[in-house]
């Protein structure tokens, strides 16, 4: 490819392209073949995009800016993406291998995090605190300045759009590190941003590595906010970076989310909910039905359906809508089949798939079910990102409650029963961030999301959102008279009178 033909990151209201001259390659996980250059940003990158931003917030563009107006460019923005979205899904499935279906609703759903920020732009309000006679106290939602975003590369679009959306409806001006491996999906919220005419600085998007660009980004001095997606290991360093200046951080950092089945289930449901939960992006979901933990009671039947679900589900290119598209990179395959070795080595009986598919050109896994996976185990303990269903059998609901609970993700976890006394019971002792009952991804734009324990903090989607880029400041007057007291109010009325 060309030097022309390379893609720059977008800094300050324009395209550039990074000082060292480094490119990174971008392939398509279906085929293994470049389809891509993009400029590798560094540390010199880092501070042009910082600068930028931190005079949109010095200098109070977006602060200053009527909300309503905020909410009206985030509109632009979502009306620019919409505008090209057919040839944009084509984009995202190259760019992370997902069925072409999954990414038109990747693109859909990206503008409608734009959407509904925008339309809460100029509903995010402050209170008035009742101090006595002589006193006035209220309080101000304040963006925090220069927001630095470290998107994933599940669903890098549809996050871009949600973290971006939240900072400027707030009046916080951002800088965001897309993902190496998947780079271009970012770049058309750029694009879409540069055609909505936001003011120049206000969103910068960088593309490079985590270890360079991103900890350049995280460490700078004039970023005073954070927002992370993605491993709980990457995560620890971002908060000790973070803790290192007392920076805020909003951290999702994925989960080992299991699904509760009992005895009167409806089995067509359990089926549907792992076909999408567990298999859906090749399992890389953040939020993926990972553990199914079934009644021993029903545990063959259920094991078989599931067996008879998974063989059936076909395999392939993004590009033909496979229900299992490739992994997002060769590493990420092999990291997978790993765990799956693991796994047999530890007492787990694979009943179908459990490696990788080496025959076809792309970072393809086979769809995976284990039983018997123990507690104790690595596959029942840590994340995947793949694939893989670990199943477990439990006696009575306490057992099952003490198995989804015992990890130390808590992103979220499902119950599927007819009864609604016990699904309720079973919702209010699961220990995570969201519950999905009798379905999976039950969740929305409008829907808070973000984990308990080990799986991070704040929340993302839903108005909640928002509570994670502002801060609250309290303004305290002092009046230089005393209001009258209801003695004198009364006099003054009579005597008006």
């Amino acid at each position: 490819m060309t030097d022309s033909a390379v893609l720059k990151s977008f800094i300050d209201g324009g395209w550039k392209d990074c000082a060292s001259g480094r490119r990174i390659e971008v392939d398509d996980p279906s085929t293994g073949k470049i389809v891509s250059l993009v400029a590798e940003a560094g540390v010199e990158d880092v501070d042009l995009a910082v600068a930028a931003a931190h005079r949109v917030f010095r200098e109070r563009i977006l602060v200053d800016m009527h909300p309503y107006d905020r909410g009206r460019l985030l509109f632009h923005v979502a009306d620019a993406l919409e505008a090209r979205g057919g040839e944009i899904a084509v984009t995202v499935c190259m760019d992370t291998g997902k069925a072409i279906d999954v990414a038109r609703e990747e693109v859909g759903t990206a503008v409608r995090y734009l959407r509904y920020y925008a339309g809460l732009a100029d509903k995010l309000e402050g209170r008035s605190i009742p101090r006595g006679a002589n006193l006035v106290d209220y309080t101000l939602r304040s963006p925090f300045g220069v927001s630095a975003q470290i998107v994933p590369w599940n669903f890098p679009l549809e996050l871009t759009a949600r973290s971006l959306a939240c900072a400027i409806a707030t009046g916080n001006s951002v800088v965001i590190k897309s993902p190496d491996l998947a780079p271009l999906s970012g770049l058309e919220i750029a694009r879409a941003c540069e055609t909505a005419g936001l003011p120049a600085g206000a969103v910068n998007i960088l593309t490079g590595y985590g270890h360079t660009t991103g900890q350049a980004l995280i460490q700078h001095r004039d970023v005073r906010h954070i927002v992370f997606t993605g491993s709980m290991a990457t995560g620890r360093t971002v908060l000790k970076t973070a803790a290192d200046r007392i920076v805020p951080c909003i951290m999702e950092l994925g989960g080992k989310s299991a699904g509760i089945i009992y005895a009167d289930a409806d089995i067509d449901c359990v089926v549907e909910a792992v076909r999408s939960g567990s298999f859906l992006n090749a399992g890389q979901n953040c939020n993926a039905f990972s553990r199914l933990l079934v009644d021993s009671k029903i545990a063959d039947e259920v094991l078989e359906r599931v067996k008879s679900c998974v063989e059936g589900l076909s395999v392939g290119p993004g590009r033909d809508n496979c229900d299992i598209t490739p992994l997002i990179s060769k590493k990420q395959r092999d990291n997978v089949e790993r765990a799956c070795e693991n796994a047999i080595a530890q007492g787990a009986r694979v009943v179908t798939g459990g490696s990788a598919l080496r025959d076809r050109s792309g970072y393809f896994m086979a769809g995976t079910l284990f039983a018997d996976v123990a507690p104790s185990s690595e596959l029942f303990q840590t994340e995947t990102f793949g694939p893989v269903l670990a199943v477990t059998p439990f006696d009575d609901p306490s057992n099952a409650v003490e198995l989804a609970n015992g990890t130390e993700q808590g992103l979220a976890a499902g119950v599927f029963t007819k009864d609604l006394d016990r699904a309720l019971w079973t919702a209010d002792q699961l220990w995570a961030g969201q519950i999905y009952i009798n379905g999976w991804f039950v969740g929305g734009v409008e829907t808070p999301f973000g984990g308990v324990k080990q799986s991070g903090y704040g929340r993302e989607k839903g108005q909640e959102a928002l509570d994670g880029y502002v801060q609250t400041r309290n303004v305290g007057i002092k009046l230089s008279q005393p209001r009258s007291s209801p003695s004198q109010a009364g006099a003054m009325r009579r005597h008006t009178l």
